[in-house]
């Protein structure tokens, strides 16, 4: 059976208008005239029969079936115009598109990513960062990395490791500082978290019964990457995930000098586009960084 769509023209007319408010904006933006654009506003209402805007002094403004009209009329364009985005922007075989957490990106990923362009010279790798994963309907994103509490399922989903939270502090802090060898003694230190991950010093008091701090004192930041960075300029105690500190720690630069470690429910996980998962480049890059990933939690304490 044919469909019975509305004249697309006047769905389009009526659209600009909406968005604008305004029938003299759609013309300008749709390149003809405002009689036009109001013919087929009208032609659109009469094969409707529904009147979709009403006249105010200072123009036009929807009618209640009119701003229902206009929602589902958006969602099918904005939909169509990121297809057609996505085609235009047809994936390029030598480009691999990541979206990660910061703290990912800078303290665990960036490190190692000279490892995979010496396996893989011919990849160029385009990163972007954001705490929120990726929305592969409207973002042009190959793969993301997040973590999940619960384990996301689909066959485009691979865990990459768990958490495992530990207080870390720079050398310097230990010397000049209280001393830090009880979970008591964190009473007297300043705690450091980032604004992303509120429980993440809750959880670990949590783990060790009678100690009287607050979780939730001491200074916040935007990332945890910031608040690493403060660790190791001596500003207080980071309450770390271990795969983020594990190279400082065996440098030195960081200590852990309580030696109790936490693991959460949490995971972090890697998601392939589904369109583009079995494609060469994210092939690549999913089997390099499982086989990173496998190392560094065999490391885990």
């Amino acid at each position: 059976m044919a469909r019975r769509l509305p004249p697309l023209n006047a769905v389009r007319a009526f659209e600009a208008s909406a968005r604008n408010a305004s029938f003299t904006s759609a013309a300008q933006e749709l390149c003809v005239s405002q009689g036009a654009v109001s013919r087929h506003v009208a032609c659109l209402e009469e094969w409707l029969n529904v009147k979709l805007f009403r006249r105010v002094h200072r123009g036009i403004e929807l009618t209640a079936q009119g701003s229902t009209y206009f929602r589902q009329v958006k969602s099918a364009l904005d939909q169509i115009e990121a297809g057609a985005r996505q085609l235009k922007q047809s994936p390029d075989e030598r480009r691999l598109r990541l979206k990660l957490p910061p703290t990912f990106a800078m303290r665990w990923l960036v490190p190692r990513l000279a490892r995979f362009h010496a396996e893989e010279p011919k990849i160029d790798v385009q990163i972007t960062t954001s705490h929120e994963p990726a929305d592969f309907d409207r973002e042009d994103v190959d793969i993301s990395i997040y973590s999940w509490s619960e384990p996301p399922v689909g066959p485009n989903y691979r865990r990459l490791f768990g958490e495992v939270l530990l207080p870390v502090c720079a050398p310097g802090l230990l010397e000049n500082g209280p001393p830090l060898a009880l979970p008591t003694d964190l009473a007297r230190h300043v705690l450091l978290c980032s604004l992303n991950r509120p429980l993440d010093w809750p959880s670990w008091l949590a783990a060790t019964p009678g100690l009287d701090v607050n979780g939730n004192s001491g200074l916040k930041f935007e990332n945890a990457a910031l608040a690493y960075q403060a660790a190791i300029d001596e500003l207080g105690v980071m309450i770390a995930q271990y795969a983020f500190v594990e190279d400082d720690l065996r440098t030195g630069r960081l200590v852990a000098p309580l030696g109790i470690n936490v693991r959460t429910p949490r995971a972090y996980y890697l998601a392939a586009h589904p369109e583009r998962q079995t494609e060469e480049r994210v092939l690549a890059f999913e089997n390099w960084i499982l086989q990173e990933t496998a190392v560094s939690e065999s490391r885990f304490p």
